[in-house]
């Protein structure tokens, strides 16, 4: 579903190095927006320059150390948010993130927003290339593989609890398991893609949305029995896209909560 695209950096999105196995560029020049469960796109206006167009991303700086992506989200409210890298130093949540937007033109838009406020704390917006991007992105990855047998390990994410999975409380399966930090363009076949060693149906995946009808980064799945959902925490912190996805047992009760504020 991810396409390759060149940019005027000069790279075509490929993998970068064996640090990162799904490390591709996903995101399109011009992001027309999802429909359903599949991802719009139409055609760059940089096609008629016969020139390719620049990547879409903007660096943050000046976060809450609370921030999440729906924050990042509402703070860039009326732009198309394809993936928000929270950057993270000797573990710790940094105050900075990155923000790929859904087209080049949308880059002018979000500077605009440059010294704005998000609660108390005025944001500031800086223009940035894909380089420092999956710079960051690979800063990520390499950190929490060298922590990873420590359960403070940073996420892409600024908030990451891990209830339901510390060692003092083990959850119990019932067939619902809760996925959280998906990128904002995800849509049921992305989920479907993930689990894809697993029996589902599109039928079976639940993207959460707010009340403007945006995804908010989580999703529930439904598998066919405790067994299979039990077995599908192995793909717990895997990667989808360039975004980590941490896994949580659920309950159908907490699926219809989530999806009712949504409507």
């Amino acid at each position: 579903m991810f396409s390759r695209w060149k940019y005027l950096d000069g790279e075509d999105g490929r993998e970068m190095g064996s640090k990162r196995q799904r490390l591709v560029d996903p995101y399109p020049p011009f992001y027309g927006g999802s429909s359903g469960s599949s991802l719009m796109y139409n055609a760059s206006p940089y096609a008629y320059m016969g020139q390719p167009p620049p990547f879409p991303v903007v660096r943050l700086r000046g976060l809450p150390f609370d921030c999440t992506d729906s924050d990042v989200a509402e703070f860039f409210q009326g732009l198309d948010i394809i993936d928000v890298l929270f950057v993270h130093k000797n573990g710790r949540f940094s105050g900075e993130a990155f923000c790929v937007l859904g087209y080049p033109l949308q880059v002018d838009l979000a500077l605009q927003r440059n010294r704005q406020n998000m609660g108390r704390r005025y944001i500031e917006v800086f223009r940035s290339k894909r380089q420092e991007y999956y710079m960051a992105v690979a800063a990520e990855v390499s950190d929490v593989k060298a922590s990873s047998p420590r359960r403070s390990a940073p996420t892409t994410r600024a908030r990451s609890y891990d209830e339901g999975k510390d060692a003092g409380h083990v959850a119990e399966h019932t067939g619902v398991l809760r996925l959280r930090g998906l990128p904002f363009s995800a849509g049921k076949d992305d989920v479907l893609d993930f689990f894809k060693d697993f029996d589902l149906s599109e039928d079976s995946i639940h993207i959460v949305l707010n009340s403007e009808g945006r995804s908010t980064g989580e999703a529930f799945v439904e598998f066919a029995n405790v067994e299979d959902s039990k077995a599908a925490m192995v793909k717990d912190r895997m990667t989808l896209g360039s975004r980590y996805i941490e896994l949580f047992p659920s309950s159908v009760e907490e699926l219809d909560e989530a999806v009712s504020r949504g409507r």
